[in-house]
């Protein structure tokens, strides 16, 4: 069987190089199409609040501004993790959510309770504000 296979590739060597060009062509024709990204996006939806307060220590942050922020954010769905960063006059809380959350349907979410946690901060402290749509990788 193998023999017969040999010998008519043998006689029909035209077809074999057309055929072996057809596979070429298609071969570069798909890589064209292909899409590569070359850092492809493997971060999780995230939403950051940002809250400048001048003039106050890193505790008063804390205490006046971040935790306020944190325990609003943290009822809502979906919600993994809400992690917060509080340096001398600067508040940043990221609220983290479950994969396949819409990004624009996060941001509305922490929007919402965004002004439940303006009310929970002393009046002329800080605004606090959600930050730009980014990534994880955003942050290299």
């Amino acid at each position: 069987m193998i023999n017969k296979l040999i010998e008519s590739v043998i006689k029909q060597r035209f077809l074999v190089v057309v055929f072996g060009l057809c596979v070429v062509a298609y071969g570069i024709y798909s890589t064209m199409q292909l899409n590569v990204d070359a850092f492809p996006d493997v971060t999780n939806i995230q939403v950051q609040i940002n809250s400048a307060a001048p003039g106050l220590a890193a505790v008063e942050v804390e205490q006046l501004i971040t935790f306020p922020i944190e325990s609003v954010m943290n009822g809502l769905p979906d919600v993994t993790e809400v992690r917060s960063i509080s340096k001398t006059g600067l508040s940043v809380v990221t609220v983290v959510f479950e994969e396949g959350v819409d990004t624009y349907f996060a941001r509305q979410l922490v929007f919402e309770r965004l002004q439940a946690a303006r009310e929970r901060i002393p009046e002329g402290l800080a605004e606090p504000e959600m930050g730009p749509i980014t990534t994880g990788l955003g942050q290299i």
